[in-house]
């Protein structure tokens, strides 16, 4: 049974912070964001937390192995509000290494949210993704839209996302889910970023043909500025209903031939593309309907064509390529014997 969230579960009431996952891409976003709310914040991460991050007022670090669930339980301590971001966020890890990416993102979520039952945490905010919903059957997708995952990566978020609503329906866990669509902005790794918005500029900036596989008409994608994700984030745990699932997105569709068109808006000059529709196991259009996330009062402000401006400064001339490759599947191995396949 979903319930409206009342005021102490929200974010303002509540000064004791904890996101985990804080040192990556969007937690280290959601941190900043955090500490302009003059929240006490504590980084839950085996990585070193970004210089920019550390010197914040009023964030610590602790080093904690999620999948351990003592750790997990002394990480989380003295939390009011959790938002859980920590994982494996890569598709192609997923399959390369499908144990390694349920246990970050399945094992590990369980353990937090069975914590934060434990621990009397007033409000869990659980970013998932919108691979969850494999692949496409309407669009633009709602969150009802059935969920079918292909990848390792999709199944062990989903995963996630049963158990925690399990546990807030069978003891009263104060969880909200997000599903976020296609993230972008400053501070992406390009050897693990596999968005399109930092892929193409980074290889237009280096003043090179931008490779794109599959229809560059029929693939389209909505992207959202991880900025507005943060504010979405932080609009779930003030506003958003115990037991929902928000998608987290634009709400907009774009073509990768208008990205393109829109890179070389940005920058000042065309943008090429060496298209390969030899595959086009992902020309589909993954597309949020956001009307949910709306009725909470929440909408995207950084448009496209601005967030690619701002991305392609922070980036400057010649920034390091891109290296993340798509894997959808592999091979299967030669048959080994049990005793092998164990010490792997």
């Amino acid at each position: 049974m979903i319930r409206t969230s009342d005021t102490s579960g929200g974010l303002h009431e509540h000064d004791e912070v904890v996101v985990t996952g804080g040192a990556g891409f969007v937690g280290s976003h959601l941190v900043t964001s955090l500490s302009r709310l003059d929240k006490k914040i504590t980084v839950v991460d085996h990585a070193e937390l970004p210089a920019h991050v550390a010197a914040l007022p009023g964030v610590r670090h602790a080093r904690a192995d999620l999948r351990d669930y003592g750790e997990t339980l002394l990480a989380l301590q003295g939390a009011d509000v959790v938002f859980h971001l920590a994982g494996n966020a890569s598709g192609t890890v997923s399959v390369e290494k499908p144990r390694h990416d349920f246990h970050l993102n399945a094992l590990g979520t369980c353990n937090v949210g069975n914590a934060c039952l434990e621990l009397g945490v007033q409000r869990l905010v659980y970013l998932s993704s919108a691979i969850v919903y494999g692949t496409p059957r309407s669009s633009p997708m709602g969150e009802d839209h059935p969920t079918q995952p292909f990848l390792p990566y999709g199944a062990s978020k989903l995963s996630g996302e049963l158990t925690l609503r399990s546990l807030q329906q069978s003891a009263g866990l104060p969880v909200v889910i997000g599903r976020s669509f296609v993230v972008y902005g400053p501070g992406e790794d390009p050897s693990r970023a596999g968005g399109e918005v930092s892929q193409f500029l980074r290889w237009h900036l280096n003043e090179m043909p931008i490779p794109v596989v599959g229809d560059i008409d029929r693939k389209t994608r909505d992207f959202i500025h991880v900025e507005d994700l943060c504010g979405a984030l932080v609009t779930l745990a003030e506003r958003g209903l115990d037991g929902e699932t928000y998608n987290l997105g634009s709400g907009t569709e774009v073509s990768l031939r208008d990205l393109a068109e829109a890179v070389g808006k940005a920058t000042g000059r065309p943008a090429l593309l060496d298209a390969d529709d030899s595959s086009l196991e992902d020309s589909f259009s993954l597309v949020a309907d956001v009307s949910r996330l709306a009725a909470l009062g929440f909408s995207p402000a950084i448009p496209l064509a601005d967030g690619l401006e701002s991305l392609a400064a922070a980036l400057g001339p010649f920034p390091e390529l891109p290296t993340a490759k798509a894997v959808f599947r592999k091979e299967r191995p030669e048959r080994r014997r049990l005793t092998e396949a164990a010490a792997c």
